[in-house]
């Protein structure tokens, strides 16, 4: 952080906080932002949460709840074309939240519950 931003913070905290010593409090908030920074958790919820965030993908997570199922029968519920389904599942998949095998001709999914068991312990863990 640059020494100019770092004096407008300053100034800003000795506003906002009731506090006596505004180099002394701005160095614990600094603390606390790089032990945040140096937590690699929040690497792996970055990667759930973005994975999630997809309507269609979050749909398909609740789809694969029930039963593992085929790209055509994914297709057939979410209205989508194969390459749209293999896009989100491509991306589900490098979370680690569902994977993929040959059944036959076709490739079969399910959910890796185990792994969105520890994301959702890590995500309560980290925020809660």
């Amino acid at each position: 952080m640059n020494i100019k931003h770092e004096k407008e913070i300053k100034i800003k905290l000795i506003k906002c906080e009731d506090i006596e010593n505004s180099d002394l409090h701005f160095k614990k908030l600094r603390a606390i932002g790089d032990e945040l920074i140096q937590n690699n958790s929040f690497e792996d919820l970055t990667l759930f949460l973005n994975a999630l965030a997809n309507k269609k993908r979050l749909m398909i997570v609740n789809i694969l709840k029930e039963k593992d199922r085929c790209v055509c029968e994914l297709e057939a519920v979410l209205d989508e074309s194969q390459p749209s389904i293999s896009h989100h599942l491509k991306t589900l998949e490098s979370a680690g939240l569902i994977r993929g095998w040959k059944k036959g001709k076709f490739t079969h999914y399910d959910l890796v519950e185990d792994k969105i068991n520890s994301y959702l312990e890590l995500l309560n863990q980290e925020l809660v």
